[in-house]
């Protein structure tokens, strides 16, 4: 009873936040700022090709595995009330990753049965033979305070990593030129994000406070990659940090930007797919500071491809629910 009393709480306090914030920010239109879908990436498409399959056959497939499991739906509709955002944000960041990124299982118990697979396998993140707990002990981490909230350390962490590691020689070793996630917290093969929301083991020990303190579930902790892995494979949860990451998205662009983009799942689903709500914001709040100094209106925020789907496909979308 009482973890619930405390979701409950923690759930209005932060739909009370929201709305607060929404009054003084500008609502971003509905649809698609774009007439045309902007292109695919390539690897998406030589995903798309070596599976032998297509967009629209991966996208019918995912609407199938929605439509058919009522299970999955009151899951989503549940996970989306605690978050304070509306279910159709998930329902189309689950459509654009399974369109674009990997296939859908055929039916939800297939991602319990794999999320369970990893339960018991002993991995780590890391380089070479260097460890996530070594790395981030280095002196040039020395300003991320470990008193930050998790998303605000592990972003500093990743800053450091682009300014001062990122494809340099340092200490004697060389590091590759690619995203902190991929270097350290990939220890299969790069670029690999896992279960129903195709979530980056980076980006859920960024959200695990945000998931704990909402839905409940232990904090993350870098030096168990299973338990990482576990979470963001298992369905329940990976559906708690896929809405953690919506709401952080839609609380930084009004924060930030000014701008309210709840009532667009094509821009929320971009920022699910591309990440970096933040910096995003950021720099969207200084065009139109930019544009404002001009004389200029303001400049909308865009949907990718993948973005652009959900908006073209948002009436299918919304008969799921």
């Amino acid at each position: 009873m009482r973890h619930t009393i405390v979701t409950l709480a923690a759930a209005l306090l932060m739909t009370a936040f929201s709305t607060a914030a929404a009054d003084a920010a500008t609502l971003v239109p509905a649809g698609n700022r774009n007439a045309a879908q902007p292109g695919v990436p390539g690897a998406s498409a030589r995903r798309t090709k070596a599976s032998n399959s297509s967009y629209e056959r991966k996208y019918q497939k995912v609407i199938d595995l929605l439509s058919s499991d009522k299970q999955l739906i009151g899951k989503i509709k549940s996970t989306a009330g605690r978050y304070g955002i509306d279910p159709i944000h998930m329902i189309g960041a689950i459509v654009g990753e399974h369109t674009y990124n990997v296939d859908a299982y055929d039916r939800l118990q297939s991602y319990y049965v794999k999320a369970a697979s990893y339960a018991g396998s002993s991995f780590r993140f890391g380089y070479e033979d260097e460890t996530i707990a070594q790395f981030i002990a280095k002196p040039e981490f020395a300003n991320c305070s470990p008193n930050s909230d998790a998303y605000r350390l592990w972003s500093c962490r990743e800053n450091v990593w682009e300014k001062s590691f990122r494809g340099r020689k340092v200490g004697g070793k060389s590091y590759p030129d690619n995203r902190f996630s991929a270097v350290f917290f990939q220890p299969f093969y790069a670029g690999q994000t896992f279960g129903l929301g195709q979530m980056n083991p980076l980006t859920a020990l960024m959200l695990t406070d945000m998931v704990s303190k909402t839905s409940g579930y232990e904090k993350l902790d870098e030096n168990d990659a299973a338990a990482v892995y576990k979470a963001i494979m298992d369905p329940d949860r990976s559906l708690a940090f896929m809405a953690a990451s919506i709401r952080k998205s839609i609380d930084d662009y009004k924060s930030i930007a000014n701008m309210d983009i709840s009532d667009n799942p094509g821009l929320t689903s971009t920022l699910y797919n591309v990440g970096g709500s933040t910096q995003r914001a950021g720099a969207l709040a200084a065009r139109n500071r930019a544009r404002a100094a001009a004389g200029d209106g303001p400049a909308w925020p865009e949907e990718n491809y993948y973005g652009w789907l959900v908006n073209d496909r948002i009436e299918d979308l919304k008969k799921l629910l």
